[in-house]
């Protein structure tokens, strides 16, 4: 079943001490050359770079510096990058495990590092958010086993798995209630593509939510119509109703929209005091 590049070649899933900076890292880089201008590297910054700072790169991609907002302070928009840049940035390389890498950038507090091979030449760069993602597309699929196996014992069939996108409004939740201030958080992974996928079980024409419901109604107040999600796809006709259809109808769930939102901070029995005002 899915991500592939999770399992060795007699299917069995690796250890995550086996996963490589060269799966997760990003090969789509923002660079700079030496003889750039900082004035045109404080332009880019503030037309919103992703981070805070850029490779400095020659013609063949070999890896000269790094040039970061911190380095432009007080500088003359007239310098070359070449007089201002860090000339011996943290690297790593691809064949460093994910886990290691994280620790590097856990403990130099940097956003993002340059991946680079023996000859120093830029490969990519892995971020603090390539490896949160890697922790999640190694974490969903053992999700989605549990809920194939519970259903392959508990209806006597099989079924198949497939990741694709799924239409958002189309969801039958299987959960009456949600909660605001996580939907704040599940809104952020969702902009910077760091959720994980839904788990959603398909029967018949119905599509029932089955993990993801803070995930779906980010997504819906977003106004993002599809979402990735590992489908599980029950034969229709060869089953019963399945349990998750059960507690939809007696829940009186149909769709996202009928699923609560318990904005907690808001119950009134929280006293909530102004810190403008001295008690």
């Amino acid at each position: 079943m899915p991500p592939q590049r999770d399992s060795d070649p007699d299917g069995s899933l690796l250890e995550f001490d086996e996963v490589t900076v060269e799966e997760y890292m990003t090969t789509d880089v923002d660079t700079v050359a030496p003889d750039a201008w900082v004035t045109d590297v404080v332009d880019r910054l503030k037309e919103g770079s992703q981070y805070s700072g850029f490779p400095v790169v020659d013609d063949d991609r070999t890896l000269l510096g790094y040039v970061g907002a911190i380095d432009l302070l007080e500088r003359p928009g007239d310098e070359s990058v070449a007089t201002v840049m860090s000339r011996d940035p943290v690297v790593v390389r691809p064949e460093m495990t994910v886990k290691n890498a994280a620790r590097v950038i856990l403990r130099t507090g940097h956003q993002f590092l340059p991946v680079v091979d023996g000859e120093r030449t830029l490969l990519g760069t892995f971020s603090n958010g390539d490896a949160v993602r890697s922790g999640i597309e190694r974490t969903t699929p053992t999700k989605v086993q549990s809920t194939r196996e519970m259903l392959e014992r508990s209806h006597d069939a099989t079924v198949d798995v497939s990741e694709r996108g799924v239409s958002v409004d189309a969801l039958v939740p299987t959960q009456r209630e949600v909660y605001a201030d996580e939907l704040e958080g599940r809104k952020y992974e969702l902009q910077h593509e760091l959720a994980e996928p839904l788990i959603v079980v398909s029967s018949g024409s119905e599509r029932f939510l089955v993990d993801g419901h803070h995930r779906a109604m980010a997504a819906r107040q977003l106004g993002i119509e599809r979402t990735l999600a590992y489908v599980l796809t029950v034969p229709e006709g060869d089953v019963g109703e399945l349990g998750f259809r059960k507690v939809a109808r007696v829940a009186g769930l149909e769709s996202l929209a009928d699923i609560d939102v318990n904005d907690y901070l808001q119950h009134p029995l929280i006293e909530k005091t102004d810190p403008t005002q001295e008690g």
